[in-house]
């Protein structure tokens, strides 16, 4: 009779997993987490420099020490206990050597990826008991160990959706009249506005503060507070919102009134737009930004910075300062700095005028690490990009009196090892729906042009 399998299992993480979250070892639970010598030796070719990932592997290899601390080579073998953050052990942690012998199913040891996987037939060969699983962010990988009989699964501790389509979208569309809905509503008038208190029992399940409501008549309202039984709805007539305006810039449509609502709202510290290409998340963002750190004076500065590429690379070698180093990358926001100017007799004098008067910065993501910036709006592009592990440190460099606005395409995501479920930008949508002072819009559609619109839809 086949001996009944242990109920804990052997996790062998890859290096692409504890780069995209370097506490991955807390994770796994009663489980052991074994980490090859293979792995060890990336993390310490990869921990030099100054770009986003080096400090990655840099706080891997730190956890690791930590969790080691002055245990024997039998100990580490044999599997040390993990201490949690609370103080309380759960699981084991290891050290696997990649001096076995060569198993019966062998991939040619001439790449790292083949010497992990050979590692881990033999330790399954070797402990036929226990379930033995490889945890990497590496589709092709994931196939190799597959195909070696080994189990592997991608890293899934951070991916808070099953499917994208479920991701919030900022308001919610009632067809024909939302009025026609309700049965019992108390609307009030104060200094501020219109509001409406609605029994939660009429209202779409899983409402979250800052999501909006509309229908085909015309009815816009944002929720404004929500109690044990009923929720308080701000009504914002469509004319009115729709004559939003900053920096001279108006919107198109529904959603983009609906941004720019967040964007100007001195109550909301974090707003995230995502949207496919075209759809104006950046000339709004920036209109708002210019509007509120000029006209208003409510920040002192805008601080304006994007995943250069992939994992967050070096800024490299291009001549300058930092600043003129990022000017390639943040083509996007001289652009739409032009395209607020175009109407105007000089548009180059105009924006020249506009990058002399408002203080506004540019920066690399591998120089935010540490900072706070005090005051200041902070401009995130190209969000998409990044790590949940990476937009937590840029969040956090949010200082007292600051906002941040972050934008992203789901779409277009040029980072190894991420996808839209996995995408910082999920992560941090998902992660502060709840949060009474940060709002989220999906915008719709292309407006950049016909062209545009047609391309995103077809190509």
């Amino acid at each position: 009779m086949a001996a009944r399998k242990s109920d804990t299992k052997l996790y062998v993480i890859d290096t692409n997993v504890l780069i995209h979250d370097p506490a991955a070892i807390l994770n796994f639970e009663e489980h052991q987490v074994v980490i090859p010598m293979t792995v060890l030796e990336e993390l310490d070719k990869l921990k030099m420099g100054k770009a986003s990932i080096a400090t990655d592997c840099r706080e891997a290899i730190r956890q690791i020490d930590r969790i080691i601390g002055d245990a024997s080579p039998t100990e580490i073998a044999k599997g040390i206990p993990i201490e949690r953050p609370d103080g309380d052990y759960q699981g084991h942690f290891s050290i696997l050597l990649d001096t076995f012998q060569t198993p019966s199913r062998a991939l040619p040891d001439d790449l790292n990826d083949n010497k992990i996987i050979n590692s881990l037939v033999t330790l399954q060969e070797k402990y036929p008991n226990r379930e033995t699983i490889l945890i990497t962010k590496d589709i092709n990988m994931r196939l190799k160990a597959r195909g070696c009989g080994v189990g592997a699964q991608d890293y899934q501790n951070d991916q808070l959706l099953s499917d994208v389509s479920l991701l919030e979208t900022g308001y919610h569309h009632v067809d024909g009249s939302f009025w026609e809905t309700q049965e019992r509503v108390e609307t009030f008038h104060d200094e501020t506005g219109t509001y409406h208190r609605i029994p939660l029992n009429q209202l779409p399940d899983d409402m979250v503060i800052n999501r909006f409501i509309s229908d085909d008549k015309g009815f816009i309202g944002k929720v404004h507070q929500i109690g044990e039984e009923a929720a308080l709805i701000k009504d914002f007539p469509k004319e009115q919102l729709m004559q939003t305006s900053a920096w001279g810039l108006k919107p198109r449509d529904t959603a983009q009134a609906m941004a720019l609502n967040l964007l100007l709202d001195p109550d909301i510290h974090l707003v995230t737009l995502s949207g496919q290409a075209g759809s104006g998340k950046t000339i709004l963002a920036l209109a708002a930004a210019i509007e509120m750190t000029v006209a208003t004076g409510q920040f002192r500065r805008i601080i304006a910075t994007r995943s250069t590429r992939g994992l967050d690379e070096d800024i490299g070698f291009l001549p300058g300062t930092e600043a003129e180093k990022m000017e390639p990358w943040l083509g996007a926001i001289t652009d739409n700095l032009e395209a607020l100017h175009c109407d105007d007799e000089n548009a180059t004098s105009s924006v020249d005028y506009i990058l002399q008067k408002v203080p506004l910065q540019f920066k690399s993501l591998n120089y935010i690490r540490g900072r706070s910036f005090q005051h200041s709006l902070i401009l995130i592009d190209e969000c998409q990009n990044l790590t949940p592990h990476q937009m937590k440190t840029i969040i956090t460099r949010a200082g007292a009196g600051s906002k941040v606005i972050c934008l992203g395409n789901l779409a277009q995501i040029d980072t190894p090892y991420l996808n839209p479920i996995s995408s910082g930008l999920t992560y941090l949508i998902e992660r502060f729906k709840h949060f009474p002072h940060g709002g989220t819009i999906h915008l719709q559609g292309s407006p950049r042009s016909e062209l545009a619109e047609y391309a995103e839809a077809h190509l």
